[in-house]
């Protein structure tokens, strides 16, 4: 199938997208926050809001975003609250006009109090109930986070297309290097790891806190990999923080799902692998002018002297013991 680009997403199309599905809009379009895929909240006529997802095209096919729409359906399906794609006409994927896209009911909520110990539990056991269901089977469609994936791959996008200044290039290449090899040596240390479904991307702008406790709205980059990547992102502050953190999570996690405590010696390789993953995410993405505007500090001479100091200290952090004995 031939793709639109986003330039190509007016408001009309969008609203038209949501009528061929049988919605009647009221004209109320709010652009939502988001840049990896474009989303809406749509207004429709005597009922409450929905959000609508257009997803970024040629990013996955259409088995992969039906395959992470199964995958929550099972979490939903176990009473797990997270916020499915609504099953239309038979199906949660939709074509229009050259896009792609999914609806979705609208729920609100706010940050979670990551400070706060009973909170940090709480999401420990959301991520626990969330494993439980991961690892009962995998993903034929997703790929994997692992080293080739989210290190090599990301790295050699940035080196062969120009992105480091000439001036850097060298330095760059040797620290990304150094770097990926003190991930290898992470990996060694912490052996086989199980691989199940994950979020992916458990960073605070994707959980939801209401009353009745902590929700996911977007699991877009979910995929296989090991259990610890949805849990160090909820970590912060001095290691002493960390610590009791880690206790804190494990503590409401391991009421659902047995935790490998040798995942932690993972913890600061796959901060590395992000780092290294979102500048490439960045440098693929710098002809959306959505980026540039939302991004302007990206591709300048201080951003690339900022990651080769970044990836210095994670190379120093990569050698540190983990948080807990493994």
């Amino acid at each position: 199938m031939d793709f639109q680009t986003f330039s190509a997403l007016s408001p009309d199309s969008i609203l038209s997208a949501l009528e061929s599905l049988g919605f009647r809009c009221d004209g109320r379009l709010l652009a939502l926050n988001s840049y990896e895929n474009r989303v809406y909240q749509v207004g429709i006529e005597d009922e409450a809001p929905l959000v609508a997802k257009f997803y970024r095209p040629q990013r996955w096919t259409d088995a992969a975003i039906l395959e992470e729409h199964a995958f929550v359906q099972e979490l939903v399906e176990r009473e797990i609250p997270v916020v499915p794609a609504l099953t239309l006409n038979g199906t949660t994927l939709h074509h229009f006009d050259g896009f792609r896209f999914s609806v979705f009911s609208k729920h609100g909520g706010r940050t979670p109090e990551l400070e706060n110990r009973d909170t940090l539990e709480w999401l420990g056991r959301f991520m626990g109930r969330i494993h439980a269901v991961g690892q009962l089977k995998d993903y034929a469609q997703r790929p994997t986070l692992d080293i080739a994936t989210f290190g090599i791959e990301p790295r050699d996008y940035l080196l062969n297309n120009g992105f480091i200044p000439p001036d850097l290039d060298a330095a760059y290449r040797s620290v990304v290097d150094q770097a990926l090899q003190g991930v290898r040596h992470c990996y060694e240390r912490a052996g086989t790891s199980r691989q199940l479904r994950l979020h992916g991307d458990c960073h605070s702008g994707n959980m939801l806190w209401t009353d009745g406790g902590p929700h996911f709205v977007d699991f877009d980059d979910s995929r296989m990999g090991p259990a610890v990547q949805d849990l160090w992102m909820l970590l912060s502050g001095e290691r002493e923080d960390r610590v009791r953190q880690l206790g804190d999570v494990l503590a409401g996690y391991e009421d659902f799902c047995e935790f490998d405590t040798r995942e932690l010696h993972l913890i600061e390789a796959l901060r590395t692998l992000r780092l290294i993953h979102y500048s490439a995410w960045l440098a693929r993405r710098w002809d959306d002018p959505a980026f540039k505007h939302a991004f302007p500090w990206f591709n300048t001479q201080h951003y690339w002297q900022d990651r080769i100091l970044e990836l210095r200290e994670q190379i120093a952090l990569m050698e540190e013991a983990p948080l807990w004995a493994a």
